[in-house]
């Protein structure tokens, strides 16, 4: 079975989401965002855009989103996919890393199987303040407006919040969740 490829924008979390894949028994491999967009398309069956410091080292990541396979956006993965897509990303006015109270705003398959509300660790310093067209919002928060967001046509998601990490409220249905969209 080909794996979920984690593309590796330069962040810190990025070895985080490989290994939280591959504890979940989930076949994993990371690449990092200078790979081809045509090595990625025929090595994976989906991808994980994962962080980094900022859009300008994103790499070829980008691209990767018109390859028709499904891709999850963490934090900078999601305002790369914001956007690529035509939406608007800028400071946050809370800024910081820590816990936030997220309102699951809508449904998606992403985060199905979610309760209402969930707790999250994430970083604000960015955030998507406009949600490109044919995207809907599946989560806000107090202080962001957008924290996920998603194209169910398109099979692309995207979470403000970081789901790898122990201080989010199971984030490993995050990742079960694009598994089972990926196929298994």
């Amino acid at each position: 079975m080909l794996p979920i490829f984690v593309v590796n924008n330069h962040g810190q979390f990025n070895h985080l989401i490989h290994r939280k894949l591959r504890d979940l028994e989930i076949e994993v491999a990371m690449v990092p965002n200078t790979t081809s967009p045509a090595e990625v398309e025929k090595g994976c069956r989906g991808i994980i855009l994962g962080g980094g410091p900022t859009l300008e080292r994103a790499g070829n990541a980008a691209a990767y989103l018109d390859l028709g396979l499904p891709v999850l956006g963490i934090c900078l993965g999601l305002h790369i996919i914001a956007t690529a897509r035509g939406g608007i990303v800028g400071p946050g006015a809370h800024g910081g890393y820590g816990g936030v109270a997220v309102e699951i705003a809508g449904k998606s398959e992403i985060l199905a199987g979610y309760p209402d509300q969930i707790h999250v660790w994430a970083s604000h310093a960015d955030e998507v303040k406009a949600v490109p067209e044919g995207f809907a919002v599946y989560a806000r928060s107090d202080i962001c407006p957008v924290e996920a967001m998603g194209s169910e046509t398109d099979r692309i998601y995207g979470v403000q919040w970081h789901p790898e990490v122990s201080h989010t409220e199971n984030g490993d249905l995050v990742f079960r969740n694009f598994e089972r969209i990926c196929g298994e």
